[in-house]
């Protein structure tokens, strides 16, 4: 088994990550479940508009309350608070989506004959790593995606790469 892999438990729990390694609970379960909820109910166009109605409606209720301190402070600790709250289950939603997106990663890389593990722990790899994995592949779609072909990194004369967005083309580009 490659070393990258050993390091993963077969939930997907990292062994070297104490804060993963705190085994699940009904109550993480649950509190799982409710942030999914939360984070789709929340990020529809119905939320958006309930959200508008209810800013028109306290601003129409402004005169009833002659526009009092208690009358501002209602919606700025309401809004407040619910945006403290929904930073954490927004987070907490992207965090597991990205785990499972990363292990459904590791999982081709695994399963390729020609892939190399080591990409596999390329989410801990240090920044330079990281760099040089991607100089590597703006090579290789410089050399028209053949590893086997490399070519020689492409600067504009102060050894500084143009953006990926010019380097990387869709077939549509290249049929000229």
């Amino acid at each position: 088994m490659p070393e990258a892999l050993a390091e993963r438990q077969a939930d997907g729990r990292r062994r070297d990550d104490p804060l993963t390694m705190a085994s699940p609970s009904f109550t993480s379960d649950r509190f799982n479940a409710i942030a999914d909820r939360l984070t789709r109910a929340l990020g529809s166009m119905q939320a958006l508009v309930g959200s508008v109605v209810l800013v028109v409606v306290w601003a129409l209720t402004g005169p009833i309350f002659k526009f009092s301190d208690t009358w501002q402070l209602f919606i700025n600790t309401s809004t407040t608070v619910i945006t403290f709250w929904m930073v954490f289950v927004i987070q907490n939603s992207a965090n597991r989506e990205a785990k499972a997106t990363q292990l459904k990663l590791d999982e081709l890389i695994r399963a390729l004959a020609d892939a190399r593990n080591d990409f596999i722990a390329l989410d801990r790899a240090p920044e330079k790593v990281l760099v040089e994995r991607e100089q590597e592949f703006e090579q290789m779609a410089n050399s028209g995606g053949d590893a086997s072909t490399p070519a020689a990194p492409a600067t504009d004369g102060n050894n500084v790469p143009p953006p990926p967005a010019a380097q990387l083309r869709g077939p549509e580009d290249n049929a000229s």
